[in-house]
């Protein structure tokens, strides 16, 4: 069981691409208004991000820096000072190449965008620090060899580029984790992503979301891992927060919730498949998680959904 993988297609992690910055001379944009997270890989020359009340980030060729939803920065040359005017960045259509400055062109920047399912509550993106920056020189080779697959489909684009190119945002986001996580243990404790940290908890967590209806409890997940219900007790808590019981209702109505708004199934078969044989149980503690019974959610309009049932 990858709980990784399924906790972000469960949560409706998704990338768009957004634009291609070309820039020379002195130039700036200001970020302050764009959907989700953001991303931003040089490709040539080098750029700084700067983000109010922070030391600014310098980036070469091969960085990628993530700035989390809604994060104001801007956008700049590396010069020291920048009294010139500052572009506003306006979303535009996916891969429009933004020219920023005066020729020759210098740096060459890709912005990508990721955003989520908000209504669930089991989440990666939003438990990651609000700048993360990686440099392209640090050995981390899966970032560079999307980087530079990113790099020749959009200046050479082929057929089903498209295809292409969404498969490689999608991925950049999975190897710019694999390049932070290991290296900030300490990071990571507290949150979803801090099970990583603990291979008890981990395995912990296959089993709840290999079988989410199970009528588990701390004993018998315990019993399962062949470790003490005091042990699992402690170290579930410490890796992400939770206990187990917390964790397993919260994951249920996550998958409640993805399954009521694709239409899989009646609310009695639903409550069944989450472990809930009693349909006023499973409602009120649907209720309690989303703020809104099944049947309601299941026809309010959907909004920043995009999660796929199991």
């Amino acid at each position: 069981m990858d709980v990784v993988s399924e906790v972000l297609r469960m949560s409706g992690v998704r990338g768009s691409l957004g634009a291609q910055i070309e820039a020379g001379g002195r130039w700036a944009m200001a970020l302050d208004d764009f959907p989700g997270a953001a991303l931003h890989v040089a490709i040539t020359g080098r750029a700084r991000v700067t983000v109010p009340g922070r030391e600014p980030v310098e980036l070469a060729a091969g960085d990628v820096v993530l700035l989390g939803a809604g994060l104001e920065h801007r956008l700049s040359d590396s010069a020291d000072e920048h009294d010139g005017p500052t572009a506003e960045f306006e979303v535009p259509e996916p891969g429009r190449v933004i020219r920023l400055g005066t020729p020759p062109v210098r740096t060459r920047l890709v912005t990508i965008f990721y955003d989520c399912d908000h209504t669930a509550r089991t989440q990666v993106l939003p438990t990651l620090p609000d700048l993360l920056h990686i440099p392209g020189g640090d050995g981390t080779e899966g970032v560079g060899d999307i980087v530079r697959l990113l790099t020749r489909e959009l200046a050479h684009p082929r057929f089903a580029g498209t295809a292409v190119l969404d498969g490689l945002v999608d991925i950049m986001l999975i190897q710019l984790l694999r390049a932070w996580l290991p290296g900030r243990p300490g990071d990571q404790r507290g949150t979803w992503l801090g099970m990583l940290t603990d291979p008890i908890v981990h395995r912990a967590l296959q089993h709840l979301h290999a079988d989410p209806a199970h009528p588990w409890t701390t004993a018998k997940l315990a019993a399962t891992l062949a470790v003490s219900r005091a042990t699992l007790a402690r170290r579930f808590p410490a890796a992400i927060g939770q206990s187990p019981v917390a964790y397993l209702t919260q994951w249920r109505m996550d998958l409640a919730a993805a399954r009521l708004r694709s239409g899989s199934g009646s609310v009695e078969a639903i409550a069944a498949s989450v472990g809930y044989l009693s349909v006023p149980a499973f409602s009120r503690a649907f209720t309690r998680a989303h703020g809104q019974a099944p049947g309601r959610f299941r026809s309010a309009p959907a909004e920043n959904v995009g999660t796929k049932p199991t």
